[in-house]
């Protein structure tokens, strides 16, 4: 398998954990930044870690930012990424299992290495059940998606702007 990995500036000093499990785990990864401390947008980085798995150069993948939060958001908006804020192992293993998850968002301003280390080996080495319910549930998701694609949400401001 192969992991992208991106983290903005807040992230950097989790990355080497990240890096660290993945091989250790033995697999690859591709680093997509940041790669140094200088102030970064945690969405470029979850663009890029997004672009790697849509152009097939990556398998799953892991980004760092503050909070997960905000990666998180952004990852999601492209299609056909799951990314979800995983802060135990549980979640993280439950969201592969159940939902597909394929990217891992953390918050390296929540959680030390340590349990970033357990929620990453959680991730990397859990798979899809594809057990009926969560395929039917993940189908709908998909359908979510296609809507979406298809201009369906499209009607106006249904959510209010500042």
């Amino acid at each position: 398998m192969i992991v992208a990995i991106g983290c903005d500036h807040a992230g950097l000093p989790l990355k080497a954990c990240v890096v660290r499990e993945v091989e250790t785990a033995g697999h690859g990864f591709l680093d997509c930044g940041a790669f140094n401390a200088s102030p970064s947008d945690y969405p470029d980085f979850a663009r890029k870690v997004g672009e790697a798995l849509l152009d097939g150069r990556a398998d799953r993948g892991i980004i760092v930012c503050g909070s997960g939060v905000g990666s998180s958001v952004a990852a999601s908006k492209m299609p056909g990424i799951r990314a979800a804020v995983c802060h135990d192992t549980f979640s993280a293993r439950q969201g592969v299992e159940d939902d597909d998850l394929n990217v891992l968002c953390l918050g390296a301003r929540v959680i030390g290495p340590e349990v970033a280390a357990e929620v990453i080996r959680a991730f990397i080495g859990s798979k899809f059940s594809a057990a009926e319910r969560h395929a039917r549930r993940l189908g709908k998701v998909d359908a979510i998606e296609r809507d979406a694609r298809a201009g369906l949400f499209d009607r106006g401001s249904a959510v209010k702007k500042p």
